[in-house]
C-alpha cells in the first residue's frame, strides 16, 4: 500500500524547537507534507524559514524524534544518504568551476560513480535545459540556466524530495516562471515532495497546493493558498501579502 493511501506524509514534523546562539529561532513547529505535495513556506524575514528547511536534510541539525521522513526519525538516518533522498536548491546558485557536465555528475562521483553522456542529457531535459550546454562552462550561464543547473545537480542523486529556498528571488518574472513550470512538471512526472521557501504570495499561489506561515519561529497560519490569500480573507497570510505582518527585528 502506498503512503498516498495509507495518507503517512513523506515528512512529518513534530515539536521541533531549534536555538542558534542562545535565540530561539523554531518554536514547538509541526507540519506535514504529504507524498508528491508542494508545500509553500510563506513568513516575514527572520521567521525561521529557512531554518526549517535546512533541518529537513540536516544541514542543521534538529532534536531528536522532531523530523521524521517516512515514518523514520531522520536523526538516525545516515547524513549522506539523507542529502541523497532530499536535495536542495538554495536562493544563491553556487555551481562549480568546471563544465555543466561536472557539476551535475558531482554527487554521483562523491560515491564513486560515473554518469554517462546519455544521463547528463536526461537530467538536463528534466531541467528544461538543451544538451548543449553540457560542455558550457559554468560560469559563463545566465541566472535562470545557472539556477536550473542546480536544480539538475539535485536530481543527479534521484531523490524522492526537493527543498528549495527562495530559488527564484534573483531571476526575472521570465526565468522565474520558467524555473516554476520547470518544478510543477518535475512533481507530475517524477512524483517530486517539494518543500518551497518564498516571500511571494503570488509564487505560493500559483505553485503551492498548501501553504504554511511562520511568524517569529511558529506556524501561524496554514491551508489552501487561494483560500488564505483571496480578497476578503481575514488570515494572518493575507495580512502577510498586504504587507501588515512583520516579523523579528534583527
Amino acid at each position: 500500500m502506498s503512503d498516498q493511501a495509507t495518507g503517512r506524509p513523506h515528512f512529518a514534523i513534530k515539536n521541533l524547537s531549534l536555538s542558534r546562539q542562545g535565540q530561539l529561532v523554531l518554536q514547538d513547529v509541526s507540519c506535514h507534507v504529504a507524498p508528491g505535495e508542494i508545500v509553500g513556506l510563506l513568513g516575514p524575514s527572520g521567521s525561521g524559514k529557512s531554518s526549517l528547511l535546512r533541518c529537513l536534510n540536516r544541514l542543521a541539525s534538529p532534536p531528536p524524534r522532531t523530523i521524521f521522513l517516512d515514518g523514520q526519525d531522520i536523526t538516525g538516518l545516515d547524513v549522506l544518504s539523507l542529502r541523497r533522498q532530499v536535495g536542495m536548491v538554495f536562493q544563491r546558485v553556487a555551481l562549480f568551476p568546471g563544465t555543466v557536465a561536472d557539476n551535475i555528475a558531482y554527487g554521483p562521483a562523491l560515491r564513486g560513480e560515473t554518469t554517462s553522456p546519455a544521463e547528463i542529457e536526461r537530467l538536463l531535459a528534466l531541467a528544461d535545459l538543451s544538451p548543449e550546454l553540457a560542455g558550457r562552462d559554468s560560469q559563463e550561464l545566465s541566472g535562470g540556466q545557472a539556477q536550473r543547473v542546480a536544480l539538475a545537480r539535485s536530481l543527479a542523486t534521484n531523490p524522492s524530495a526537493l527543498l528549495l529556498d527562495e530559488p527564484t528571488s534573483a531571476l526575472d518574472p521570465a526565468a522565474t516562471r520558467n524555473v516554476e513550470a520547470t518544478l510543477l512538471k518535475l512533481r507530475q512526472s517524477l512524483g517530486l515532495t517539494i518543500l518551497w521557501v518564498t516571500h511571494d504570495p503570488e509564487q505560493a499561489r500559483r505553485v503551492a497546493d498548501r501553504v504554511y506561515l511562520l511568524v517569529d519561529g511558529r506556524i501561524a497560519d496554514e491551508g489552501d493558498p487561494e483560500e488564505l490569500l483571496r480578497a476578503d480573507s481575514q488570515h494572518l497570510t493575507a495580512l502577510f501579502a498586504a504587507g501588515e505582518l512583520g516579523g523579528r527585528q534583527t
